[in-house]
């Protein structure tokens, strides 16, 4: 089935800001607006809105496109393709993984305490030795020696891999190696693998 996910951006020119918001329904479809209908959605991205004001509306395939992510994306470009050479990881994974889990926005937070560019929660970045995880080189560098554990541990089931860096890896174990039944982390390793393969 086709995972089909809407970005709907409104902007208009009285606006100082477009903070974004995601949210994951009982299907595992995820939504980002502008304008949150509950608590449920949880603020990604917190960045004044690109000029020309106006309406937008994106497939998740194509959040690529969206205006937040190109200039972030060219930001953090060289560190990603340092850190991933450094580390002996695809870079192209380590760029599908960022897309996904935080369009490239350095000061992403969840409402769970994950933070930064790769979402690291406090104590896998304690595990990986990262000291401060709102600063980017760091984020990024102990988020690809998680991901790097993470192929080696499920190698050679980068599925599994991916499902372990948004559901944790002992939810993979505890479903005997496969990818839990949780919507989002289902789709979760979809979308990832769908920009890995672009």
């Amino acid at each position: 089935m086709k995972i089909v996910v809407m970005l709907a951006v409104l902007l208009s020119s009285t606006q100082v800001a477009a903070d974004i918001y995601k949210f994951v329904d009982t299907d595992g479809r995820i939504y980002y607006t502008d304008e949150p209908r509950n608590k449920l959605y949880k603020c990604i991205i917190k960045t004044p809105p690109p000029p020309p004001p106006g309406q937008f509306s994106f497939k998740y395939d194509a959040i690529k496109s969206h205006p937040f992510t190109g200039s972030n994306k060219k930001k953090f470009a060289d560190l990603i393709e340092q850190a991933a050479y450094k580390h002996q990881v695809d870079a192209k994974l380590v760029h599908a993984v960022i897309q996904t889990e935080s369009a490239y926005n350095a000061d992403a937070q969840s409402p769970k305490g994950a933070v930064g560019l790769m979402q690291l929660m406090p104590d896998t970045a304690k595990r990986f030795g990262v000291i401060d995880r709102n600063d980017p080189d760091q984020n990024v560098d102990g988020g690809i020696r998680y991901l790097k554990h993470l192929i080696a541990l499920f190698n050679p089931n980068i599925d599994l891999a991916l499902a372990a860096y948004n559901a944790g890896e002992n939810a993979v174990m505890r479903n005997n190696n496969t990818i839990p039944p949780y919507p989002e982390t289902q789709n979760y390793v979809k979308q990832v693998l769908a920009l890995y393969r672009q």
